[in-house]
């Protein structure tokens, strides 16, 4: 059974574009690893400061060693090192990615974890 994992990140609309940005330059990290079925970041349209990163995995098995390996840490170190390049505060830590650079993209995340029930797609 697939497993579906929301990361969720406030965002404050200053920061919108270098968070988008980021996972740009970090297209083709994730699509490579065992078990890994879907990616998408959802840009928020109204009422709200909160992007989805979402992803989908064929178990949680894969999503944790996904979480573990070297793709996970590289993509998230060379968010943090963008961010020490244009002049950021590196107070906060390699590995903190998502834009966490002069003032952090994202104010705060949290994970939410799925399991995928029942799909449908076009007929």
């Amino acid at each position: 059974m697939s497993v579906v994992k929301i990361n969720v990140l406030n965002v404050p609309a200053e920061m919108r574009e270098e968070l988008e940005r980021r996972f740009s330059n970090r297209a083709g990290m994730v699509e490579s690893s065992d078990g890994f079925e879907w990616f998408e970041l959802l840009r928020p349209v109204e009422g709200t400061d909160r992007y989805l990163v979402y992803t989908r995995w064929r178990s949680e098995e894969d999503f944790q060693a996904w979480q573990k390996g070297q793709a996970f840490q590289r993509g998230h170190a060379q968010a943090a090192a963008e961010a020490g390049q244009q002049g950021g505060d590196q107070s906060q830590g390699a590995g903190q990615g998502h834009g966490h650079g002069h003032g952090p993209a994202a104010s705060g995340s949290e994970l939410w974890s799925f399991e995928v029930v029942q799909t449908a797609g076009p007929k």
